[in-house]
């Protein structure tokens, strides 16, 4: 075990043959990809930027949860986390979207999301067999513990849930900032749609909470309120009510704001009240981070509180992801997309 303990991340970061070459074919095929893509796509250099930006928040995100070793020093951007995966995984998204999107054209917008999602589902579980047969991708114990007796040849049944729920939350972060980057026109929003805002926050919390669940317990809430493990009703509740308050004052103080703008002032806004609640949560016990979480925390603590401050940075990465998806789906439904 010595090795793992030689960087600050746990991992072995010595390069290893099939490390570099795993690289050499990424970044090949993601230059590949790139060049095409920029044959016919406009404005290519802010669409990498808004897919790099949702792939690499979903992975610091959950860091915890899987060790990327053997990619040498020069790949990684914090603690495990690689630029060379986050690229490759952009590119392909990318790739995904715009075949999809050339080959349907008049498709309606959700039935060329799900079947993006069904393209990437198919494409990246055999990807995330192959890192992990090349001993570039491990499983932190609490996902091992999580998925005891669903393994095949060395990979998690649980994939095939984490796989959609990754491409769903970066594709509807991508698309939404894509809104941005096409200065698409939007029908004015007259109201709030509150049951339908609600059902689709709830959906995308509960989502979120199922895939993350090894990483954080959750303790202290009644048993009435389980859905799975320790996934509690409750805390997807308060998460949901969080959303709601946040939609509410940006719709009354900034309805005239830019699409972008409103997307960072709802982003403060929700930051703000969500915070203190997980600092509070888990300064009482309600919420208790695993030993892989808090192994990736730098020891920097909050004065009083004695929690750690990268749950500062962990609240704004979970918020973007699930507001991005959910502003998309509202305004597919609010122009009939």
């Amino acid at each position: 075990m010595a090795p793992l303990l030689l960087t600050a991340c746990g991992v072995d970061r010595t390069a290893t043959l099939g490390g570099l070459g795993f690289q050499a074919a990424v970044l090949a095929a993601s230059a590949a990809g790139l060049l095409w893509l920029a044959r016919f796509r406009e404005r290519l250099a802010p669409r990498v930027a808004a897919m790099a930006l949702g792939v690499l928040i979903f992975e610091l995100f959950t860091a915890p949860m899987w060790h990327n070793a053997h990619l040498g020093a020069w790949a990684y951007l914090y603690r495990d986390v690689s630029w060379v995966l986050t690229l490759g995984w952009t590119v392909l998204f990318l790739l995904v979207v715009e075949v999809g999107d050339r080959l349907l054209p008049h498709w309606r917008a959700w039935r060329r999301f799900l079947l993006n999602l069904l393209v990437l589902t198919l494409l990246v579980v055999p990807l995330e067999w192959l890192v992990v047969r090349l001993g570039i991708r491990s499983y932190a114990p609490e996902v091992v513990e999580a998925a005891r007796g669903g393994w095949v040849d060395g990979l998690p049944l649980a994939v095939l849930y984490y796989v959609p729920v990754f491409s769903a939350l970066v594709l509807g972060f991508y698309r939404y900032w894509c809104c941005v980057i096409d200065r698409t026109l939007l029908i004015p929003v007259r109201r709030i749609r509150w049951r339908r805002g609600l059902l689709l926050t709830l959906g995308a919390v509960l989502l979120f909470e199922l895939m993350v669940e090894p990483m954080v317990v959750n303790r202290g809430f009644p048993a009435w309120s389980l859905l799975y493990r320790d996934v509690s009703l409750v805390m997807s509740g308060l998460w949901v009510l969080v959303i709601a308050i946040t939609a509410a004052l940006v719709y009354r103080v900034g309805l005239t704001l830019p699409v972008s703008v409103r997307f960072i002032l709802a982003l403060a806004i929700a930051t703000a009240i969500a915070l203190p609640i997980e600092y509070g949560l888990v300064w009482a016990g309600y919420r208790v981070y695993g030993a892989s979480a808090v192994a990736n925390f730098s020891g920097f603590t909050i004065p009083l509180l004695q929690t750690p401050v990268e749950i500062a940075f962990a609240i704004p990465c979970y918020l973007a992801l699930v507001i991005g998806f959910i502003r998309y789906w509202e305004i597919v439904l609010d122009n009939d997309l």
